[in-house]
């Protein structure tokens, strides 16, 4: 005999994206239970503001609950603060949240996007109790396996280490050149004693210069910005729907595409999918 849940799996996919001045969130619309399609016509976005965004898939139940539970903090802080919640506190406040129900946890795959204090995309991905991070692009739900390797294909930068090494002018053998050896160089032994000599290293910046927001601009990953133009990222995102429709049942109908910049505010696109 099949024991109760309380938890139902609802299906649906959803994706953000981050780039230099603009944020991408897309979710599909279809509602289902096992075989059954039960609407096909339902939201798993809530916009908190035009600059923050929570996608979430998986149990509707627990999605319903979730955003109306954020929408009112989101408003109380409004109301509180006189001004709209960023979207790095709502991230951090949304990890809060699960992390609080981790006992008996959202049934939820949340991602939580906008525009940051600079106007720069920004894309928070998470886990069932709360623990998230920043990167440029992320999916959540049922199509997660389909979309994920398109999502990385197109907008994963290389890894350093399959780089290959720069060439100066001063190298007589390029070929010969490696990563120890430059290091080696660079090293901090110019007297070529093998000891350490404190009077020929270069001043340290003062302390308060780590605090400065443009310093904390550089701080951030290169991971955590996509370099794709809007409009390349958006024919990715439409892409990566198209193909996970065709092979995930719990993925189609429609797709709701929420467009952020700094000059044009929110824009909605609806995209259709197959609908068998």
């Amino acid at each position: 005999m099949a024991r109760w849940s309380p938890y139902d799996l609802n299906g649906g996919t959803c994706i953000a994206i981050g780039g230099e001045d603009y944020c991408i969130v897309a979710a599909s619309t279809r509602l289902s239970t096992g075989f059954s399609i039960l609407t096909s016509d339902k939201s798993m976005i809530l916009q908190v503001n035009d600059k923050c965004m929570i996608a979430s898939a998986g149990f509707d139940g627990d999605r319903s609950q979730l955003h109306k539970v954020l929408n009112f903090r989101s408003v109380n802080y409004e109301h509180f603060h006189k001004k709209p919640m960023s979207c790095p506190a709502m991230a951090q406040m949304l990890g809060n949240t699960l992390y609080y129900k981790r006992f008996f946890p959202y049934y939820t795959f949340n991602l939580c996007a906008g525009l940051d204090d600079q106007g720069r995309g920004c894309v928070y991905t998470y886990d069932a109790i709360g623990s998230h991070e920043r990167v440029g692009y992320s999916c959540q739900g049922s199509g997660k396996d389909l979309v994920q390797p398109v999502l990385d294909n197109q907008l994963k930068a290389p890894s350093i280490l399959e780089l290959p090494p720069k060439v100066t002018t001063q190298d007589e053998n390029p070929g010969k050149r490696c990563l120890i050896s430059s290091l080696h160089k660079e090293s901090s032994f110019p007297n070529n004693t093998g000891l350490h000599n404190p009077s020929q290293e270069s001043p340290r910046p003062p302390a308060s210069a780590s605090l400065t927001p443009s310093n904390r601009i550089e701080s951030l990953p290169q991971t955590a910005i996509t370099s794709l133009s809007k409009e390349e990222a958006l024919e990715t995102v439409k892409i990566a729907f198209s193909a996970a429709s065709e092979r995930d049942i719990y993925t189609g109908d429609a797709v709701e595409i929420f467009t952020m910049t700094e000059q044009h505010g929110v824009q909605k696109e609806i995209l259709p999918l197959r609908r068998d």
